[in-house]
């Protein structure tokens, strides 16, 4: 199994950065392909972005490709969302997530990810 907490999330405002992290306990992190994905206030959760457990591919949503970053360090079985030119509408919670199963194939798909951290918030003022 996967324990995942986040970290890194704060207020910040519109045209800035933030870094999230998500550090993850077991040995076989680097064996899990893993996501980030949002919710914001009375919306479904949704995807953001996903990388394979070698980090050879990523794969974001259309809304944030060209201003987020996802990338991990398996040997600090850590995963992190780099997050640039934040708009208001990315305010929400950012969950990061582990596929169900090692080596597996996932997709956008909530239903992929098996493993849930608790969430951090991110404010993008205006």
């Amino acid at each position: 199994q996967v324990q995942l907490v986040e970290s890194g999330g704060g207020l910040v405002q519109a045209g800035g950065s933030l870094s999230l992290s998500c550090a993850a306990s077991g040995r076989t992190f680097s064996a899990y392909p893993m996501g980030w994905f949002r919710q914001a206030p009375g919306k479904e959760r949704e995807f953001v972005a996903y990388i394979w457990w070698s980090g050879s591919s990523t794969v974001y949503a259309d809304s944030v490709k060209g201003r987020f970053t996802i990338s991990r360090d398996n040997a600090k079985n850590t995963l992190y969302l780099q997050m640039n030119s934040l708009k208001p509408e990315d305010t929400a919670v950012y969950y990061c997530a582990g596929a169900k199963s090692l080596y597996s194939v996932v997709t956008r798909s909530i239903n992929d990810y098996a493993y849930w951290g608790q969430g951090t918030q991110v404010t993008v003022s205006s």
